[in-house]
């Protein structure tokens, strides 16, 4: 058998669906399937272009965010916190226990540590002169609950505020 090992060039669809599942294949039977659901969660303007959201996936009860945007132009007006709330939300609804994530010390370290996420681990030097940081929340047994939600619900849509504008 003639073995070679070959860079791919391209959008690489096959190499990493062949990658996932031979990894899928070799997890332990103890940790039973991957239930791997994504969540997505945009941010809309009036006329109904992207402002801001968030993607990750829910599974084996984490919940584990891939990225969390906001246009510059609405930064500070609590709308990442009540993305993230949300998907914690929503999260939770699935199952989940907690929630994981990765950003940069010029990114939003401070941000997530305001919102409960606390660093477990650091890459110094990702970046040269940076470090990248992973961060982790534990929910609580009650859903995380977003402003403007009285005790014990949760909702589906983050509370009506002024409108935002364009941008």
């Amino acid at each position: 058998m003639s073995i070679q090992i070959v860079e791919e060039h391209g959008d690489g669809g096959e190499v990493h669906a062949a990658i996932r599942d031979g990894i899928r294949a070799a997890d332990p039977s103890d940790v039973g399937p991957r239930d791997a659901r994504p969540l997505s969660l945009s941010v809309r303007g009036a006329d109904h272009a992207i402002v801001g959201g968030l993607y990750g996936l829910t599974m084996w009860r984490w919940l584990m965010i891939d990225g969390l945007w906001i246009a510059e132009g609405l930064r500070g007006r609590g709308l990442g916190g009540r993305v993230l709330a949300m998907a914690e939300a929503l999260a939770f609804e699935r199952g989940c226990k907690g929630s994981w994530l990765g950003t940069f010390d010029f990114q939003a370290r401070r941000f997530y540590e305001r919102h409960g996420y606390r660093v477990f681990a650091e890459l110094p030097g990702f970046r040269e002169g940076h470090s990248h940081f992973h961060l982790a929340k534990h929910f609580r047994a009650s859903p995380p609950r977003l402003p403007g939600d009285t005790p014990g619900s949760v909702a589906r849509t983050p509370p009506p505020r002024s409108p935002v504008p364009p941008a």
